[in-house]
């Protein structure tokens, strides 16, 4: 009944608009007075504060974050679209291929979904629909390569997933690769399906001379090797994630100095973001520590595991139920806060069940990250939208065909999670 009370208030403080660390908080107060009185919760609030936040691995967070606002800053998108705009421009759709592969580099230096929907949208959905590509097409294609940065490394929200999971941070960052290269191929071939049924929605294509082609793949080379300094120095067992983010900043300072953008207001910017995203990712951090001590002591996890178990199902079953269950908390949720609340319950079913806590970390992320391109909250759409001038309602619609791909990508992962592993199996240990 206790549980039954505390998912009620989170759920009436979320919809009243409490942030969703307090909210989390004090519904696993409320719980621990609940079930053990006072003196529970006197002695979880003693010491989960500073159990919570001092952790050593917490520490990527805010520097990835801190790369991310100093790339964000440095315009380096409009380079990186022109790039790979030439490369693949004489195709039709030729412009809506780069903005999926410029989205996807910058996907892999910012770590950040809706900045990068933010960013991308202002560089390519302006140029895409004035020259000729439909609206719809252009705004929705956006919306979701934005969402990219949560599988792409360094992603902020696999970090969050590998410290709540108490998984190796550099084997889970890596672990989204695969994954987010299959989302890339997923949505550039529905964009190709999309324009071979209607070519009136996008342009004839466009040659570029070789010299165009050269001159312009500059343009990438510092954001692959910002991307070579993170990812690859986890993978090669070369610097911990802490070290790499580091490094990570660094080089995003670099960047922003190297193109002339290095202003005090704007590294004044970038420091303040970072530490207003930190802070309120630590919040929900020690929201969820202490209705993690809520939920420990109603043993329903345990409860939990037992009841699905005593089920005369197929495990893949239960995996498939659990995904529809996460595309639909993506529809109302912010996808930290969906981590910090079924992770703790739901992880340890499904590694009951034989499954790869790892590979379950990056599909949930994966279906989590859908909420940001559906109604209602569809936070990287109104970003788009407001951006291209477009009604939001198109950009939904626009977004649906590329939604169903990347559904079809979480459909492959559950079938082969191979794909996931494959990579982190591999890579050399640093932690």
């Amino acid at each position: 009944m206790s549980v039954i009370v505390v998912i009620l208030v989170m759920l009436l403080l979320l919809l009243i608009r409490v942030p969703v660390g307090f909210a989390i908080a004090i519904a696993g107060t409320l719980g621990l007075y609940i079930h053990g009185g006072l003196s529970d919760v006197l002695g979880v609030l003693q010491s989960a504060p500073a159990d919570a936040v001092s952790s050593y691995s917490l520490s990527p967070i805010p520097l990835f974050i801190l790369m991310a606002q100093f790339v964000v800053a440095s315009g380096v998108m409009d380079d990186l679209f022109e790039a790979t705009r030439v490369w693949v421009g004489r195709i039709r759709g030729g412009a809506g291929i780069a903005a999926t592969g410029a989205g996807a580099m910058f996907a892999a230096v910012s770590g950040s979904s809706t900045a990068a929907a933010a960013t991308l949208a202002h560089t390519s959905t302006t140029k895409m629909i004035e020259s000729g590509y439909s609206p719809r097409i252009s705004t929705g294609l956006v919306s979701v390569v934005g969402t990219l940065a949560a599988m792409v490394p360094p992603s902020i929200i696999l970090v969050f997933y590998a410290i709540l999971a108490e998984e190796s941070v550099g084997q889970v960052l890596v672990a989204g690769f695969l994954p987010g290269a299959l989302v890339t191929v997923a949505l550039i071939v529905t964009l190709l399906i999309l324009i071979k049924a209607d070519p009136a929605s996008a342009p004839p294509g466009q040659r570029h001379a070789w010299a165009d082609k050269l001159r312009n793949l500059k343009s990438a080379g510092p954001v692959l090797l910002l991307f070579a300094l993170v990812t690859g120095t986890v993978y090669f067992g070369i610097a911990t994630p802490t070290e790499a983010a580091a490094l990570g900043a660094v080089g995003g300072f670099a960047l922003l100095a190297a193109r002339g953008r290095a202003s005090w207001q704007t590294i004044r910017h970038a420091i303040t973001e970072t530490i207003s995203s930190s802070v309120m990712i630590l919040m929900i951090i020690l929201g969820a520590h202490i209705l993690g001590y809520f939920i420990t002591s109603t043993r329903v996890t345990p409860t939990v595991v037992s009841w699905v178990a005593s089920l005369d199902v197929a495990p893949v079953v239960v995996i498939i139920v659990l995904a529809l269950c996460y595309i639909v908390l993506g529809f109302f949720l912010d996808q930290i806060a969906i981590l910090a609340l079924t992770v703790p319950v739901v992880l340890p079913l499904v590694t009951e069940l034989g499954y790869d806590p790892i590979w379950f970390g990056v599909l949930i992320v994966l279906l989590a990250e859908i909420g940001l391109v559906s109604p209602p909250l569809g936070l990287n759409v109104f970003v788009v939208a407001r951006t291209a001038r477009r009604p939001a309602a198109e950009v939904f619609w626009g977004a649906l065909p590329f939604v169903l791909a990347v559904v079809a990508v979480a459909a492959l992962l559950i079938a082969f999670p191979e794909i996931v592993l494959w990579i982190p199996d591999t890579m050399s240990a640093t932690e």
